[in-house]
């Protein structure tokens, strides 16, 4: 029985600390990071060791966005395009767009896939806002929610066709925050009504995708208390009624510096909110210890959509379409370059 925890490690290679500590408290899933990341092999067996540190199948994550955001690096792996450019190929050419970024997905399965690495942090949702932080800027698909939904579909359709499950985020809208979560708290003070409208509209449209990641900030006029991480009134109303989100629901780093206090009760804090796992990324042992309690286990709800979320990806690797990837890495370059 796995615990409701996704959980780095400190480098390349799992250490013996690492991998008793994992035996120990058996979570959910790991994540990987650039430091985990060097060689195709050193992270095949990284991988391996990980899994086989736990007594049960750990779904394998990494954030392989493309652009500013992708942990698995060049001159080894392919720098993939960012989200922004394709938004500006469907203000000209919607159809052209949309098979671009499903081919874009598509290969970047195929690059996670035979690492071993089976779901990927993305695609991102959120609206590229003017005079707001540039911590999303050109992650972003577009400011238009209409153009972010259909972008957001064939990325999720492109990582589903080569057996990877995708984790759209930061639900329920992280593009007006003026501040980047990693450094401190943002507050969006804008009118439910508006985010209605607008924010939470790429996230109604892809309701249906198996995992979604939340962002740390304070809706002021929701919740003016708790970020949405630690707030029920938001996950419950907002993220499950309103935008209708019924899948997996995973925090963002509780590392960061958007949440406040010991990351002890910051993480009962998210379980009590609504959060079904709770994601620590930086590798760190002692905060891991700190975080992980052997009494946490998935909650009745929780443990249902954890189990949804393993056959969905069980579904998908099994449903996986062959491609051969060099003839479709040079069909996607050669169409991409003609539209810059």
């Amino acid at each position: 029985m796995s615990l409701p925890y996704i959980l780095g490690c400190s480098r390349p290679e799992l250490t013996k600390e690492e991998r008793l500590f994992f035996n120990d408290n058996q979570p959910f899933g790991f994540i990987l990071f650039q430091r985990n990341c060097v060689s195709k092999t050193q992270v095949q067996e990284l991988v391996y060791n990980l899994r086989d540190s736990v007594n049960h199948f750990a779904p394998i994550f990494i954030d392989q966005e493309g652009g500013r955001v992708q942990r698995l690096k060049e001159p080894v792996w392919r720098n993939a395009p960012t989200s922004g450019s394709f938004g500006k190929i469907f203000e000209i050419n919607e159809e052209l767009a949309a098979k671009l970024v499903f081919q874009n997905a598509r290969l970047i399965a195929e690059e996670l896939q035979v690492l071993g690495i089976d779901v990927n942090c993305a695609p991102v949702l959120d609206l590229l806002e003017s005079n707001a932080s540039d911590i999303i800027g050109d992650r972003a698909f577009s400011t238009n929610p209409h153009i972010t939904s259909v972008l957001g579909r064939s990325f999720v359709a492109g990582l589903e066709n080569g057996g990877v499950a995708p984790v759209v985020k930061h639900i329920p809208g992280h593009g007006r925050a003026k501040v980047d979560s990693h450094l401190s708290l943002p507050k969006i003070d804008t009118e439910l009504k508006e985010l209605k409208k607008r924010d939470f509209i790429p996230f109604v449209a892809l309701n249906d995708a198996p995992a979604a990641m939340t962002g740390h900030l304070l809706f002021d006029k929701i919740d003016s208390r708790k970020p949405v991480t630690i707030s029920s009134h938001v996950i419950d109303t907002v993220i499950r009624d309103d935008i209708g989100f019924q899948g997996l629901l995973i925090s963002d780093d509780i590392s960061m510096a958007a949440l406040m206090g010991d990351l002890s009760s910051i993480t009962k804090n998210v379980f009590l909110a609504g959060c079904d796992v709770v994601l620590h990324c930086n590798g760190n042992l002692d905060e891991m210890k700190k975080i992980v309690d052997k009494n946490q286990g998935f909650g009745v709800a929780s443990k249902k959509r954890a189990n949804k979320f393993l056959i969905k990806l069980t579904e998908l690797k099994k449903q996986r379409k062959a491609i051969d990837y060099v003839t479709m890495l040079n069909s996607f370059n050669q169409s991409f370059g003609d539209c810059l």
